[in-house]
């Protein structure tokens, strides 16, 4: 009887835990949908099934093909994230995207005319303080000798996104052949990246003045001149590209609040030959101007995000430009500002407490309000929103952010 007692359990756990394993594999797998693709095509291997559902783990690997007179923008998986769909994005084919959530995959294509100007570098890692590579794109004119070196950085919340979301705007700004381009990543705040411990607002002020002195070490190889740099940058980007300009006088290895009043930068990426008090003299004489766009740069919606418990008004005062303002007669940085009329986050009042107090310490500046447009018209992504806000509005501006540069340049000449 115990026999049969015992057989009959034993059944019954394999069916059950038959069952919990059909269950659970039935919870790890996601839908992916493959969105419309304009003007070339892609090819997912293995085959996607005919009800979208897909193991959790598979690879796919994505190959993507232009139409006659177009050329590859980007492929791209996008996810549901804090401002709709979030993209991560690749310049090159083919590329591979891992299964472990619901996913959209997609591929952008361009007209050839728009990089037919340009070599373009993916990737240059400058620097590893956490799990994620510190990465930017380099774009030169072809035949570019010693120019001017952009540097933009992107925006995001300081939570979101990647140089992938500048390249719109990193292709205008080469068009006329005067200037390199290299549009920089960094890390996220808090543990956004997947960091084991939190990300603050000097670590990535740090990982800008570590890119910064990646590219000016490897100028020379990009056809640019370490010696004439300018920033610029949107939304957290335009905090970043505005820190960037006004504080590299405060890089050093100090630390950011270790010691009462001391608040200093350690940049991410330090060249080997060169030390941390040499390279911050450099790089004060090497950034010349900065067009912050839509930035943040004091107030309400800046955060130190350090947990330390002596936190306090100080630090954050620390990471704002706005407080940092170097005084023209040390040392001049011209800026050019510009934000949208409908910006719904960056007010007027914002950006013009900024300008006022440039003026006041004796810089030239100009602020440009764009009249109908809203948030992030510099921004680039697959979708065709985006890129027809950017046509709208971010490729004039770029042309005239150009001209300021263009300006304050032969001025010091």
């Amino acid at each position: 009887m115990k026999k049969v007692f015992y057989k009959v359990l034993s059944v019954s756990l394999l069916i059950l835990v038959s069952c919990l394993s059909s269950s659970m594999a039935q919870e790890e797998s996601y839908t992916v949908t493959v969105d419309e693709v304009l003007n070339g095509s892609i090819k997912l291997d293995p085959a996607i099934p005919a009800d979208g559902k897909v193991n959790a783990g598979t690879i796919f690997k994505v190959t993507s093909t232009p139409d006659e007179g177009y050329v590859l923008d980007a492929g791209y998986y996008s996810v549901r994230g804090i401002w709709g769909a979030m993209y991560h994005e690749s310049m090159s084919a083919p590329f591979k995207v891992t299964i472990d959530q619901d996913k959209h995959i997609g591929a952008s294509f361009i007209e050839k005319t728009e990089v037919e100007h340009l070599n373009v570098i993916h990737d240059v890692v400058y620097a590893k303080p956490g799990k994620k590579p510190l990465k930017y794109d380099v774009f030169s004119p072809k035949g570019a000798k010693n120019l001017p070196i952009i540097v933009i950085i992107h925006g995001g919340g300081w939570a979101a996104n990647d140089e992938n979301v500048m390249r719109g705007m990193a292709r205008e700004l080469t068009k006329s052949g005067k200037y390199v381009v290299c549009s920089i990543d960094y890390r996220w705040v808090e543990k956004l990246d997947g960091d084991d411990t939190d990300n603050s607002m000097a670590d990535l002020i740090g990982d800008v003045f570590g890119a910064i002195a990646h590219i000016m070490e490897h100028a020379a190889e990009y056809g640019g001149d370490a010696s004439t740099i300018v920033l610029t940058g949107d939304s957290a980007g335009g905090h970043l590209s505005a820190c960037g300009a006004n504080m590299p006088n405060l890089i050093g290895t100090g630390g950011f609040g270790l010691s009462p009043g001391v608040f200093e930068f350690m940049p991410s990426y330090v060249p080997e030959n060169k030390t941390v008090a040499q390279l911050r003299t450099e790089m004060m004489a090497a950034i010349k101007a900065a067009a912050p766009s839509y930035g943040v740069f004091g107030g309400e919606l800046l955060n130190h995000y350090s947990d330390d418990p002596a936190a306090d008004s100080t630090w954050k005062n620390a990471i704002a430009p706005l407080e940092n303002i170097p005084d023209a007669g040390e040392r001049e940085v011209p800026q050019y500002l510009t934000r949208g009329s409908n910006d719904p986050l960056i007010k007027d009042a914002y950006v013009s407490e900024y300008m006022d107090a440039l003026v006041k310490s004796g810089h030239r500046v100009q602020y440009v309000q764009v009249g109908g447009a809203s948030h992030a018209f510099f921004d680039w992504k697959p979708d065709e929103r985006t890129k027809a806000t950017f046509k709208k509005y971010g490729v004039y501006y770029c042309y005239e952010m150009e001209a300021f540069f263009d300006s304050v340049l032969s001025s010091l000449k």
